[in-house]
């Protein structure tokens, strides 16, 4: 992932899942709101980009930087590569981490498992790339299939697993043909040139991918990344190109576009034959194996008409930057409040140190997040978009049994309540009980205009139950 990426926008065409049981599925995971990403490699090592150093696309973000001589792009590649032999995680505890993610309130993990790079995170058969391998010093630990252990863990405190897995692989000899320079961050030959070469790389692909859903337990989710590996008709390919012509096209989407067909619909049928239910993402590919859309680094404006997530960082970049500057709890509590009430999941990114902790910030971060939920999650799970879903600093939720909440937004360095609480868009039912979550007190209110207004005593204005957002509860609406 990088901020260039084919992000999802809200304009996107979306195609509906048609097999039940995954439509069930989808429907329990925009239940659960909150989930945990986890960018993770050898190249945590120096603290880096993950991946794209080894692309010559020429982006700020991927400048070559780390390594003893990054001006030579091959001693580059070599060496990044080579930090395979040096990754030794020693104070690797998932359980310590999946502790911290059930407590701030999430409730499904995507693990980076392999990136663009090609280094694998889990025991692979098919490649020597991989934290496994003897080369690799991490390998005599008894926790070195690192992926089996953080599903696992995850799964013992009760959250679902997600495989996050590139489609390109830039290892892979099948990929990247190490005859030919790499141009950018596709393949490097022409597939339909070299079918037989381009089949050793659909079958690479289906075999790790097939690994990851045999012999790891219950996955939930398969995250797939690296959207331009993907069919891509001729005409469209012949669109991109008399545009980037016409108008001297720059920046991201100058790279160029190749028809990369990794057989998608066999593999979703041989995915769902190892895990039924199984919720896929081919991320930025539209069609029917998109189960849900996913916004990168971005809260969309306005509530989507679609199942999405918005895939965030908490801190420095999505893998690992030396003293990362994490958001602030209030800017993570009410973005979390702000896309729910969208109808959207948070997905968070902690990157993990090369030996295998998170830093301070980000156990901190977490901590702001379970304060909070321990009191207000009630107006998050299982929650509904309740419109207009916003107005001025008010979020809104409802819940299938009648209950309305709405999450006053509080502004920087604001710890007492108002002695008002204005809602103009909806307004209680007669009989109506309106409380504050984590106060029993009942709350006096009054219509006004279209809407209501509340009452805050005194003694709850001065020691409100939470920080950062306030959420009443109202128990019907007209």
């Amino acid at each position: 992932m990088n901020s260039f990426s084919q992000g999802v926008y809200e304009d996107e065409r979306y195609v509906p899942e048609t097999n039940p049981a995954v439509i069930e599925k989808i429907s329990q995971w925009q239940d659960i709101k909150f989930g945990l990403l986890m960018h993770w490699g050898s190249y945590s090592q120096w603290g880096i980009v993950e991946s794209w150093s080894l692309c010559p696309e020429e982006y700020g973000w991927c400048e070559r930087k780390a390594g003893s001589n990054p001006e030579n792009y091959f001693a580059y590649k070599k060496e990044y590569e080579g930090l395979k032999n040096t990754f030794n995680p020693v104070t690797f505890n998932p359980d310590k981490w999946a502790s911290a993610a059930k407590n701030a309130g999430m409730r499904y993990v995507i693990f980076t498992t392999k990136h663009h790079d090609g280094f694998c995170m889990f025991d692979s058969k098919y490649t020597n790339y991989k934290v496994t391998d003897p080369d690799c010093p991490f390998s005599i630990n008894v926790r070195k299939n690192i992926s089996k252990e953080i599903f696992e863990a995850f799964r013992k405190e009760g959250l679902w697993t997600g495989v996050y897995f590139s489609k390109p692989d830039w290892n892979s000899p099948y990929y990247w043909d190490p005859k030919y320079p790499p141009r950018d961050r596709n393949v490097n030959y022409e597939p339909e040139a070299n079918p037989e070469k381009w089949n050793k790389f659909i079958d690479f692909t289906h075999n790790q991918i097939l690994e990851l859903l045999t012999d790891y337990g219950k996955i939930d989710i398969l995250w797939l990344d690296g959207g331009w590996v993907a069919r891509t008709p001729k005409s469209e390919i012949m669109d991109w190109y008399n545009r980037k012509l016409k108008n001297k096209e720059n920046g991201y989407l100058a790279h160029r576009i190749i028809n990369q067909d990794i057989k998608m619909d066999e593999l979703v049928i041989k995915a769902r034959e190892k895990q039924p239910d199984l919720i896929i993402v081919d991320r930025a590919v539209h069609g029917k194996n998109q189960n849900y859309l996913t916004p990168e680094n971005r809260v969309p404006e306005k509530a989507l008409p679609y199942p999405w997530e918005s895939c965030i960082i908490s801190g420095g970049g999505w893998a690992h930057t030396k003293n990362a500057k994490y958001i602030s709890g209030r800017e993570g509590v009410q973005m979390l409040v702000d896309i729910v009430a969208k109808g959207g999941n948070l997905l968070l990114n902690v990157a993990p140190t090369p030996e295998g902790e998170w830093q301070q910030g980000a156990y901190e971060l977490l901590q702001e997040f379970g304060d909070w939920m321990a009191i207000n999650s009630e107006g998050i799970y299982n929650s509904r978009i309740l419109e207009p879903y916003k107005e001025d600093n008010i979020c809104m939720t409802q819940q299938d049994n009648g209950n309305a909440y709405f999450f006053y937004l509080c502004e920087e360095n604001e710890v007492k309540m108002p002695s008002e609480i204005i809602i103009k868009s909806h307004q209680p039912v007669p009989e109506a009980t309106v409380t504050l979550l984590g106060i029993k007190e009942v709350l006096k209110w009054e219509l006004q205009g279209s809407g209501f207004k509340v009452n805050v005593p005194e003694e709850i204005r001065n020691s409100p139950p939470s920080n950062y957002v306030w959420v009443i509860r109202v128990s019907e609406l007209k």
